[in-house]
């Protein structure tokens, strides 16, 4: 249902501002000069919404990383996610320049993110209980950002964000099926 909501939300926004705008570029009025024809407001919400998700990830994972007694399993994963991620967020900031749009801002609590009480215990968690909390944050913050990803493929114009929203779909899917054989190892 959280899935559904967030989809039809985004899509609604989406829609809203391209509608909203005045101008025919298909940019919307998000922070925007309209200069760019190869994206459009879809495009500019998921780089916009993807970039403080995915530093919420690293973030998460550092947290992780700082502990001592995890799983060395779960340490690889966090390692690659932060390789994987890092190079997206400058590629999406790099697209947002490009587009004279808005750089991302701060996220509220939802698709996926982790609220400061989560993030707490995360903190405060040791050993394999940091782990296994880590991975069962990470399977809800994944489902996020593919359902952001989502919408960017079917709403996107700009090529090279439509095949990073596949990419994430993708490689986090195939991500969550690690971590869930790993909490039930």
């Amino acid at each position: 249902m959280k899935r559904i909501l967030a989809t039809a939300v985004a899509i609604t926004s989406a829609a809203l501002l391209t509608a909203c705008s005045g101008d025919d570029s298909g940019m919307g009025n998000h922070g925007m000069d309209g200069t760019s024809a190869d994206a459009n407001s879809a495009d500019v919400m998921f780089a916009q919404m993807m970039v403080p998700h995915h530093e919420q990830a690293i973030e998460m994972s550092d947290v992780l990383l700082a502990k001592d007694g995890v799983d060395p399993e779960v340490v690889d994963l966090a390692e690659q996610i932060k390789a994987a991620q890092g190079p997206e967020i400058e590629q999406m900031n790099e697209w947002l320049d490009e587009w004279g749009a808005d750089m991302a801002g701060g996220m509220d609590h939802g698709d996926g993110m982790m609220s400061e009480a989560d993030m707490e215990a995360l903190a405060d968690a040791d050993g394999a209980s940091a782990g296994d909390l880590y991975l069962e944050q990470m399977i809800e913050h994944h489902e996020g950002a593919i359902d952001m990803a989502e919408s960017e493929v079917s709403d996107g114009k700009h090529e090279g964000a439509v095949a990073m929203a596949e990419s994430i779909v993708e490689t986090q899917t195939a991500e969550i099926a690690t971590m869930q054989d790993m909490l039930a190892g």
